[in-house]
């Protein structure tokens, strides 16, 4: 079946379609590149980036701190990413246990859910520096948990997902 002239003809239909690739490279480098492309600017337009490089950095708040100036409104635009799991409504468990008084309750105590024993390592209650620590990232604090969340880098955002959770309970 693969005789000679078939591999010849695949080697040749090979370097052919390389051959038409390179030369299409070449035409469109000669087209939209220009050829000064390599030279130094001629001028320099002053947007006072340099200046805003030179400010003080803003320090980011820590979740002590953004917990007590928290937006609850804020915070239910967050609560979509949980909503997915989990309800505020008491006793309507999801996925996840609902989330209706999780501030300062008793760790894995919903009665009726499942929990992984990974939440044992947690802590005692659900304080709203444990909450934001869990919610910082699950698997670093509870490692082995079921919950497959990414977790959420912000303490501003952490604060105000407390305070929402919290003001709806």
């Amino acid at each position: 079946m693969f005789d000679t002239m078939v591999l010849t003809k695949a080697v040749a239909a090979f370097c052919g379609a390389l051959l038409i690739f390179l030369l299409g490279n070449w035409a469109a480098s000669g087209l939209y590149v220009p050829g000064n492309a390599g030279a130094e600017q001629a001028f320099i337009i002053d947007t006072g980036a340099d200046d805003a490089d030179d400010a003080e950095p803003v320090a980011e708040l820590s979740f002590e701190e953004a917990y007590e100036i928290a937006d609850a409104s804020a915070g239910s635009r967050l609560w979509s990413q949980c909503r997915a799991c989990h309800a505020l409504e008491e006793g309507r468990n999801g996925v996840g246990p609902y989330l209706h008084g999780v501030v300062n309750r008793e760790i894995a105590a919903v009665d009726g859910f499942n929990y992984s024993g990974a939440l044992s390592q947690a802590g005692d209650a659900w304080t709203p520096e444990v909450l934001s620590e869990f919610l910082l990232n699950p698997n670093a604090l509870t490692p082995g948990t079921s919950m497959s969340y990414r977790g959420m880098p912000s303490a501003e955002d952490r604060a105000n997902l407390i305070a929402y959770i919290e003001s709806e309970s």
